[in-house]
């Protein structure tokens, strides 16, 4: 079940085409659903040359700093706090916008942190505007489902974006790339170096074609089950993420390191994960991937039955990952899609067992080097 703050709130939420204009309304047409209405706090849109700088602003019904349509925009020494309990109270939502840099701003909030949009289906993909082009850089993030997220509205796409030097605490996901189908749009050339994050509520890099709109961890009394997993026929709204290159984070505490989840139809595509440490009670697990390569890459988990999990994905690579000795077992293959996954340049030795294959996984799709 979904709980909303009031009846008010809930009956927004319920109505078709909320956002459509039409005839004949006045403000009386409003008032049952004025909980619905909130409005962001900072909106601009079509400005250029912006510069935010050096104050702080709080308590935002909804969105807090809202760009949308905007270039050649800085923001610097920002602070955006708001309730945790707020819903949809994002700090930063750019949106559609080009060319910029957000430095040393700390977020404190109750919905994702730093967050990029670029309009949620066809309206997003009529209008076809990506957020390119932007350097985010020696920030923090407290609070917040996301500390650098992207999406779930990426529908006119997103490309070129720069983080560096971030650090997320408590966050409930670290780095959350989440999408949808129905969503479209395509996610390229992604760059992260350097991110520090500590006690992360749920993944600590998360990949997710699956996005329910729901809080990213339960709350208590709530189940999370996993998304019914079949192929779609490919179209408009089938989204594309594809060209992140991820190195030097480190994560002390989070409840997954990495899960990576795409789509039959559209695989998550041409991801590099380097030069990483994530202390976390589930290591990783990969589905729906093709062409995931990590390097140096440690995974310090407390549950390791297995440590790795590949699920109907192709050309995996695990070059120098470093895992707890005495693991139960390293690497689990399943999926008669599964194929080309490499395991190089790894003790497996530290491990009870090191591979376990499905039953429709041939013997062949996995190489150990050495063996």
């Amino acid at each position: 079940d979904t709980w909303y703050p009031s009846a008010s709130s809930r009956k927004g939420n319920q109505l078709v085409a909320a956002g459509t204009p039409r005839k004949s309304m006045n403000p009386a047409d409003f008032d049952d659903i004025r909980d619905f209405l909130r409005p962001n706090m900072l909106s601009l849109t079509r400005c250029k040359q912006i510069l935010l700088e050096d104050f702080t602003i709080q308590n935002s019904p909804a969105w807090t700093i809202h760009p949308l349509l905007c270039e050649d925009l800085t923001l610097r020494r920002v602070t955006a706090k708001n309730p945790w309990y707020g819903q949809n109270t994002d700090a930063l939502d750019l949106e559609s916008c080009r060319n910029g840099v957000v430095e040393d701003c700390t977020f404190d909030v109750g919905d994702d942190g730093i967050c990029i949009k670029s309009g949620r289906d066809a309206e997003g993909r009529k209008r076809g505007v990506p957020t390119e082009n932007f350097v985010f850089r020696g920030c923090k993030v407290y609070h917040a489902h996301g500390g650098f997220v992207i999406g779930s509205e990426m529908s006119g796409g997103a490309r070129n974006l720069f983080v560096s030097d971030c650090t997320f605490l408590g966050t409930d996901v670290g780095l959350r790339f989440k999408t949808a189908r129905g969503r479209g749009g395509v996610v390229e050339n992604i760059y992260v170096d350097g991110v520090a994050m500590t006690d992360i509520a749920g993944q600590a890099i998360l990949f997710d074609m699956y996005y329910a709109a729901k809080d990213p961890v339960p709350l208590a009394g709530e189940s999370s089950e996993p998304p019914v997993i079949a192929a779609q026929p490919l179209g408009e709204g089938t989204p594309q993420f594809r060209g992140f290159y991820i190195k030097n984070v480190v994560c002390k505490g989070a409840e997954t390191g990495i899960l990576v989840r795409g789509l039959p139809e559209m695989s998550i595509k041409d991801i590099s994960l380097e030069n990483i440490t994530l202390e976390s009670k589930k290591g990783m697990l990969c589905q729906e991937a093709d062409n995931i390569r990590l390097k140096n890459v440690t995974l310090l988990s407390t549950e390791t039955k297995p440590v790795l999990e590949v699920q109907n994905s192709k050309n995996i690579s695990f070059d120098n990952l470093r895992y707890a000795s005495g693991a139960d077992l390293l690497l689990r293959v399943t999926g008669d899609r599964s194929q080309g996954i490499r395991l190089v340049n790894t003790n497996t030795k530290l491990a009870k067992k090191d591979v376990e294959l499905g039953q429709k996984v041939g013997k062949k799709t996995v190489v150990v080097a050495g063996r």
